[in-house]
């Protein structure tokens, strides 16, 4: 049990887009299983949950460093010596 390889975690997608790579519509072969579809969809639905995650992380994290850019420069500008209006420096 312990030599067991760890899950793939993207076997999912293989499984998903097949041979080809990528879902062609009009390519794939269309089935007539009703549970077939439902099954499908459900899979597609949790591809669609996994990329809306990401994302939002991503999102977060470029909202994150924008943050970290703002106030840098505000450090910076606080920091950094006023020119005087009357002396023209």
């Amino acid at each position: 049990m312990a030599d067991e390889t760890p899950p793939d975690p993207f076997e999912m997608f293989r499984r998903l887009w097949g041979p080809l790579g990528v879902p062609i519509p009009g390519m794939a072969v269309p089935t007539f299983d009703p549970q077939e579809v439902e099954r499908r969809i459900a899979e597609l639905r949790s591809v669609e949950a996994w990329l809306n995650m990401n994302l939002n992380m991503l999102r977060m994290s470029i909202q994150g460093m924008e943050l970290q850019r703002a106030a840098l420069q505000a450090m910076k500008d606080v920091s950094s010596p006023k020119e005087d209006p009357k002396s023209g420096r």
